[in-house]
């Protein structure tokens, strides 16, 4: 993600609907830890490997889900900050700061990410310099 710290933007939309996006993981693994248990202690014995062969079944299912969602869940945030990226660098340009265009060539955004970097800290200056004349 060579763009990600030119980003400059906190806030990444939600979309409702997902394990990960409601936090529901830990709870649900904890849920389902929980369900076995009780399935175990009510479970006759001779029964016991059948029914641990299912739950570990049950198990891999939620936990490839939850692989599954994270991987869409991380490429959707790529997308998202590829498009801030875009928009920031759109903006910049469109405000005629030299050296801010539109690219996704790493090394033309390592330089957009310095020159940012420079405007920073030189407004980090300005700002000192101004309250030491008060």
């Amino acid at each position: 993600m060579p763009g990600l710290t030119l980003l400059l933007c906190q806030h990444l939309p939600e979309c409702p609907g997902t394990l990960l996006e409601k936090g529901h993981t830990l709870m649900l693994r904890q849920a389902l830890r929980q369900k076995h248990q009780e399935a175990q202690q009510a479970c006759r014995p001779h029964n016991l490997p059948v029914l641990q062969a299912a739950q570990q079944r049950e198990l891999e299912a939620v936990e490839h889900r939850i692989r599954e969602e994270q991987r869409a869940m991380d490429q959707k945030i790529v997308l998202e900050l590829d498009r801030k990226v875009a928009d920031q660098q759109s903006t910049l340009e469109k405000a005629g700061v030299a050296g801010f265009y539109v690219t996704t060539n790493p090394q033309e955004l390592t330089l957009q990410m310095n020159l940012l970097e420079l405007i920073r800290k030189l407004q980090q200056r300005g700002c000192q310099a101004g309250k030491a004349a008060l």
